[in-house]
C-alpha cells in the first residue's frame, strides 16, 4: 500500500467512524478538536488503527500524535517497519 493509499484509508475510516466531514480532515488539523475525541474515543481510534493496518500501537507512541499529519506519519512508519 502506498503512502497516499494509507492516508486516504485513514481519512476514510476516521470520517466514517467519528461522523466527521472528510473536508475537515486536513494534515494540520488536530485530532482531538476535529474528531471531538474523549478518552474512550482514543481507545476506539487505537483499536481501529490496529485492526485496519495490522500494527501494534503503543500508548507512549500515541501521546505525541496531535495532528492528522502526525497520525499519518505514525501509521506509515509502522507499516514500513512491519513490511521490512
Amino acid at each position: 500500500m502506498s503512502n497516499e493509499q494509507i492516508i486516504a484509508e485513514i481519512n476514510r475510516f476516521l470520517s466514517e467512524e467519528f461522523e466527521v466531514d472528510a473536508s475537515k480532515i486536513t494534515p494540520e488539523a488536530t485530532l482531538k478538536e476535529t474528531l471531538e475525541l474523549d478518552s474512550l474515543d482514543y481507545v476506539d481510534l487505537v483499536v481501529i488503527l490496529e485492526g485496519n493496518f495490522g500494527i501494534k500501537v503503543k500508548q507512549e507512541d500515541f501521546v505525541g500524535i496531535r495532528t492528522f499529519q502526525d497520525l499519518h506519519n505514525y501509521v506509515i512508519s509502522k507499516q514500513n517497519t512491519t513490511a521490512a
